[in-house]
């Protein structure tokens, strides 16, 4: 299993440069980078859109993308290196491949005639053709498109008249082709370019989904025109409000027939168009900047149903009874705005999903770098905000925790290779760039400060601020110079290099020296105490250019080098040698960065597209992780938090890694108490062959220092301390905030930034309130007019002026709301009654709810209606809001108005808060699972901890497999947890029953002793952290590697008998008939095999019986499945072993149905089916059972799940809903609250570029971590195996192996 986890993803933006970069089809949509295509598709359930692959197999600028119209799974891209690739998007993998397409194709489509034909075009043409497959398979030319006078902007099959294609031109010109008319070229010029030779390149072209021959054509700057195709006529020129406005996109509306909406290119606004008109109905300011491109989702995404408490009648008469309110209109007074949802790619690479009859977002991903990323950095006095360099020209820091831009640099620099952050809380980040010398730029005045520009016009590629001087700063560059700068610009030193200088570091340990990497091929080690240009040293051993070096930031005088060879090489510089030669890199290597707790371990990145960790002990490579798709060139990490690393790529993404399993067993070493010599010390001990991980840093030393300085809850403060600095960005730290406010913590010593993350439920008003106080001086508004009323009837308003006159106020409302003046209605309702009043108000929310209009919100505060304004808001998805209303309803600030006094009674007032509670708790839960399902298991946590729910927090933590976290929070908890807290020893004791899972670097003979020692840590832990115990002693013990010795000293530490003893104990309580106690005792015997026959008979005589259930059989199978591997895999146990297997295979599948583990359920039933098939046993099992038992849950479970208009679904028969009866009846409820639902671990949902893997339980492409199985080939996913673990020990290849994913 990897030893680094993926745990966070900044996706790349959309590039600004070609026209058809975007594209979208039923609930998926997808955009271009540079060099890869993200796709986005809807998660159901919480009705959002996901990044859910990114496809990366080009390696030259794609050029357009388009999607299949007859397939939602495939889609064609198209790139710079004239290569066209066909995808399949559900199984992430390449159709087809055509290369040398003659030219770079400028834009592609499929053509719409044909569905499985692509045609594709650069410059002037020919149109190709390219059959994909078939007897026609093959590039044929289009027989009339192609030597055209102008470029080719873009082209357009018609959707609905075969083989008819409309080409724009950059000269502002049209191309029309269709079979069996002549054809027509360069016509329908906008009128203004008529006789001249300026150029207006048509900027967006398409067809009326209504027509066969009408166009909507825009040219960048003559605007919009809707054209005939067959009488080359233009029918409308559409105007726009400024005559400085220009389009550069738009899309037709397909849920809104003849509404269109445009893009503008200079600033990002959006206008939504009727043909009808020829101007805009409505113009929303979206963003700063311009617009790239536009396409709109044909089936937008559904809302969620929510029951409202409707009249039960649909008409209502006016003034007699209650009036039907009008349809709300826009200020046009002629058309409401589309339900569209329109997909927006900006010029800065924003890309969003904007909802325009809510006016909002749906999903924003704003300010992604569109090119390679050359540099990232944390800031040294801040570990969340992280700044990037990129060939886009922008530097950009981003806070780790949201992956949210909080900073951006203009962009017009050229070319950023390097970065690096001024020392401390300067707020200053100094950058090099490839043609306008070395800038500093002061984030906080938003502005540039310093510019150096000694190089001239070369390219600096590195630049390094001194962070143990911080007036100096240096910068190397292809002139062949490193310069050392004060920050105001004054040259100290010039060491001139004989080639290009690409790399320089100053050293961690000694302010005045520094080290340089250099195209001749050596590393140069520089002492600017000295007047002398001269190098100290001249480390020589490369074979290629040498990029990066680095110092070590824990030994001194040790400094690596990454080099064009392909390897990286450590240097000690008192030695002057070089001490280690790192080879694995199969290409330049350009990312190095050491680890700032463990001395031995180096990470590297390379062009190879590979990340490697080192052990530079030996050379060992302990792990190599592929999910970047391109090269990757810079890695980082802040020394609070020595175990998150960042890095980035060519690919345009960023990435974030935990390091923290590569030294669990320290955590479990921080968790047992043991001796603080086990836990950190000095290098020297750390790097000696062998060793075991030693904490050796700064960090490691301060968090040391503090705890000894405490009297009181030092042991809290020590696990709290450490799994912050181990634990990755997402959450630790607002989870032990709520841990610390549920022991009771004075609310005094909270952090100043609590209030930005999830906050326990009694602070969340009070905070919110603050909050809100605070921008009481902040008026926001939209740009573009708002909803306004319809027209009035002059004689209703006359009746109703009579009515009011008459004192008939209840008439007088009824005509009010017909007409839509709501506002007077309610103004004058109370007259009526509260009854009446608050019914209105009742009516105008649910009319708003209808709409979805955010204005329903007041009317059901006003009324008390809760639970109304809590689904109104789920539905929506904005589930925090909902937790924020429920939370102030608990807090009494919401009340229900009296409508006479015979309701104002405690006993009224009791049942509202009681409904209130249950209201909160159901909102947290469904945030909690939005978190949960999303990868981020910890701030799931924290969800249920803010409403002092500890068994669902830590069951949470349990299916992220957050095992070390949620034990350390376990055990502060105490009482409350202890259930959960035995369930995660147990399966922590598994985790570390395989020594090689433990530690990889570890030498083999070491290791087994290493883990000896964790067994007996753990042991003793148990003894003091979980009453009644015994049991899983027992487990542990049985299952411990030692020789006689040491397994007999175990049983003392845990209070067993001993090996003798417990020999004599199982015979005993055999001949007594004493199952349990007979296989428990025979397990700790010297002869563990004995206890196999008794337990596995005694399995088969209950599954014999009609009425067994799960809990009988489970225990005793349970306790079987210990035997250590060595004594269950003798030749003598061969029968014993696979009915164990047989029975653990079919045990496990009924748990898995308990645990509504659906994704493994059926594999279990294959397992078993496939080992009774294939071995000779005698179980009272049958492949019929199995399979009728299978169909049955399948068919009853998808009834709970499958909606009533799915053509495919087949309801249950009589005969599958009894088997299924039975199932239940047997399986009884989970024990463990909270833990039923699939296992999601931290990263599931982020897509990699590694090699596409097939599970081989499900035969489904793996979507997140991989784990292999013992034959090292087979694969399934890190969730499923976890599942499979927690309901079958044993290896889904039926070996008798252990599974240990943990």
């Amino acid at each position: 299993m990897s030893q680094v986890k993926q745990v966070g993803l900044l996706a790349a933006g959309c590039q600004p440069w070609n026209k058809d970069v975007c594209a979208a089809s039923g609930d998926r949509f997808a955009y271009c980078a540079t060099l890869a295509i993200y796709v986005y598709q809807r998660d159901h359930r919480f009705n959002e859109f996901k990044l859910r692959a990114i496809m990366s197999e080009h390696k030259k600028t794609i050029t357009a993308i388009s999607w299949c119209p007859h397939n939602q799974d495939v889609f064609a891209s198209a790139s710079a290196d004239n290569l066209l690739i066909v995808w399949n998007v559900a199984e992430q993998k390449v159709v087809t491949k055509l290369d040398n397409t003659k030219g770079i194709p400028a834009t592609l489509s499929w053509c719409w005639n044909s569905g499985d034909a692509v045609a594709f075009v650069s410059q002037r043409g020919p149109l190709y053709i390219w059959t994909i497959s078939g007897p026609d398979s093959g590039v044929a030319v289009h027989k009339e498109a192609h030597s055209f006078l102008s470029d080719i902007s873009l082209f357009r099959w018609h959707p609905k008249k075969k083989g008819k294609v409309v080409f724009g031109h950059t000269d502002g010109s049209l191309s029309v082709f269709q079979p069996g008319s002549k054809s027509q070229k360069h016509v329908l010029r906008p009128e203004s370019l008529e006789g001249t030779d300026e150029e207006d390149p048509v900027s967006a072209l398409e067809w009326d989904p209504l027509s066969t021959d009408y166009l909507l054509v825009a040219n960048l700057h003559n605007g919009i025109r809707l054209v005939d195709s067959e009488s080359l006529s233009c029918i409308t020129t559409f105007s726009f409000p400024s005559a400085a406005a220009s389009v550069q996109c738009l899309a037709w509306v397909p849920s809104a027939p003849g509404m269109f909406i445009t893009g503008d290119s200079q600033v990002g606004v959006l206008r939504v168009w009727n043909v009808s008109r020829t101007t805009p109905i409505e113009n929303f300011k979206l963003k700063k900047t311009g617009f790239h491109t536009l396409h709109v989702l044909n089936s937008p995404p559904e809302k969620k149903s929510f029951s409202t408490q409707s009249p039960t009648k649909n008409h209502h008469t006016s003034s007699t009874s209650e009036a039907v309110p009008p349809p709300t209109l826009s200020q046009n007074q002629a058309f409401s705005l589309p339900p569209g949802h329109a997909v927006c790619c900006f010029m800065d690479g924003g890309v969003g999903l904007y909802d325009m009859g809510a006016k909002k977002w749906d999903f924003l991903r704003d300010l992604g770098h569109v090119e390679t990323i050359f540099d990232c950095k944390f800031k040294p006095d801040d570990p969340n905000l992280l700044a990037t360099a990129s060939f886009d020209g922008t530097v950009k820091v981003w806070d780790i925790n949201t992956l949210t831009a909080v900073y951006t640099t203009p962009g017009n620099e050229g070319v950023i290779y390097s970065l690096s952050w001024a020392p401390g809380d300067l707020n200053c980040i100094a950058c090099a760039t490839s043609r306008n010398g070395a800038l500093i730029w002061d984030l906080k005045k938003g502005k540039l400060i310093t510019k150096f520009e000694e190089h001239g016009k070369n390219g600096i590629f590195c630049i390094a601020w001194s962070h143990k001087d911080a007036k100096r700063i240096a910068t190397c560059s292809a002139d062949g110079y490193c310069l050392i700068h004060t920050v105001d610009g004054r040259i100290l030193h010039k060491y001139k290099h004989p080639a290009a200088v690409f790399g320089c570091d100053w050293s961690q340990n000694n302010k005045d020296m520094i080290a340089t990497g250099c195209e001749d091929k050596n590393v140069r080690v520089y002492y600017l105490a000295t007047s002398s240009d001269q190098p100290l040293k001249v480390f020589t051993g490369h074979t290629a250019k040498v990029f990066h070096v680095r110092w070590s930031p824990l030994r001194e005088g040790i400094l690596c080098s990454g080099s064009d060879d392909g390897t990286v090489r450590i240097w000690d510089y008192t030695q002057d040698a070089c001490i280690n030669v790192l080879s694995g890199h199969t290409a330049p290597v350009r990312g190095l960065m050491w680890n700032t707790e463990i001395p031995y371990l180096l990470i590297s990145g390379s062009w190879d597209y590979t990340i490697r960790v080192w052990d530079t002990r030996d050379g060992t490579c302990l792990d190599t992780v592929y999910d970047h798709g391109a090269d990757v060139y810079g890695l980082t990490c802040h020394p609070s938090r020595p175990f998150t690393m960042a890095s980035c790529s060519r690919d345009s993404t960023v990435r974030l890694w935990s390091l923290t399993p590569l030294i669990a067993p320290l955590q479990i070493k921080i968790l047992v108490d043991r001796s603080w010599d086990e836990i950190i010390g000095n290098s020297d001990r750390a790097m000696a062959p062998g060793a075991p991980p030693l904490l050796c840093g700064k960090v490691s030393r301060d968090i040391k220092q503090e705890l000894d300085k405490l009297t009181n809850d030092v042991r809290v403060k020590k696990l709290r301390w450490f799994s912050e600095c181990f634990s990755p960005p997402g959450g630790s730290k607002n989870l032990w905030d709520l841990v610390a406010i549920i022991k009771g913590q004075d609310d005094s010593l909270l952090p100043q930034n609590y209030c930005k993350g999830i906050m326990h439920m009694k602070h969340l008003v009070r905070f919110k309130t603050s909050e809100a106080q605070e921008l009481t001086i902040v008026k926001m508004s939209k740009f573009g007019g708002g909803i306004g009323a319809p027209s009035k009837e002059e004689r209703l308003k006359e009746a109703a002026k009579i009515h009011l006159g008459l004192g008939q106020i209840q008439r007088h409302c009824e005509l009010m709301v017909e007409l839509g003046e709501w506002d007077k209605a309610l103004s004058v309702a109370p007259g009526v009654s509260m009854k009446y009043w608050k019914k209105l108000m009742q009516r105008r929310a649910d009319q708003l709810i209808q709409e979805e209009n955010d204005d329903v919100i007041p009317y059901c505060i006003a009324t008390g209606d809760v639970k109304k304004l809590v689904s109104f808001f789920t539905s929506r998805g904005q589930l925090k809001d909902a937790l924020l209303v429920a939370q102030a309803a608990c807090e009494g600030n919401i009340q229900v108005p009296h409508t006479s006094f015979t309701n104002n009674s405690p006993t009224a007032d009791g049942n509202n808060m009681d409904n209130y509670n249950g209201l909160l708790h159901k909102v947290s839960k469904e945030l909690a699972a939005w978190y949960f399902q999303d990868g981020r298991a910890v701030l799931a946590a924290c969800c249920h901890l803010a409403v002092d729910n500890i068994e669902l927090a830590m069951a949470n933590l349990i299916r992220g497999n957050e095992l070390e976290l949620a034990l350390c929070v376990g055990t502060v908890l105490g009482e409350a947890a202890s259930q959960a807290t035995h369930y995660i020893l147990e399966l922590l004791a598994r985790k570390y029953m395989t020594a090689t899972a433990c530690f990889p670097s570890v030498g083999y003979r070491y290791l087994i002793l290493y883990c000896i020692f964790l067994f007996r840590d753990l042991a003793a832990h148990l003894l003091n952290v979980i009453p009644d115990n015994e049991l899983l002693l027992i487990k542990l013990c049985a299952f411990y590697p030692g020789n006689s010795a040491e397994i007999n000293d175990l049983h003392e530490r845990c209070n067993l008998p001993s090996l003798e003893e417990c020999l004599e104990l199982a015979e005993t309580a055999h001949n007594d008939g004493e199952i349990f106690q007979a296989v428990k005792y025979y397990l700790l015997s010297p002869e563990p095999q004995k206890a196999l026959p008794i337990g596995i008979q005694f399995v088969k005589e209950q599954i014999s019986s009609s009425d067994w259930t799960l809990d009988s059989v489970y225990p005793i199978l349970d306790l079987l499945s210990y035997i250590r591997t060595d004594r269950l895999l003798l030749h003598k146990c061969s029968d014993n072993c696979n009915e164990l297997l047989i029975f653990c295979g079919y045990i496990g599948a009924l748990l898995a149905t308990r645990r509504q583990y659906s994704s493994i359920v059926p594999a279990l039933y294959e397992y078993t089916s496939q080992l009774l098939k294939r071995r000779e046993v005698s179980v009272p099992l049958k492949i019929e059972q199995l399979s009728v038992e299978l169909d049955a849950w399948r068919s009853c479970t998808q009834s709970l799940n499958k909606s009533l208009d799915e053509v495919s679904y087949t309801p249950p028969s009589e005969a599958q809903k009894q088997v299924y009866k039975i199932l239940l009846n047997r399986i009884k409820e989970e024990p463990l609250i909270g833990m039923t639902g699939p296992d999601y671990v931290t990263g599931s949902n982020l897509p990699s570029h590694s090699d596409v893997y097939i599970s081989c339980l499900t035969g489904s492409r793996i979507q997140g971590p991989v784990f292999f199985l013992e034959d090292g080939k087979s694969a399934i996913s890190l969730n499923d195996a976890l599942m499979w673990a927690k309901v079958n020990p044993f290896s889904p290849l039926g070996t008798g192996i252990r599974l240990n994913p943990f």
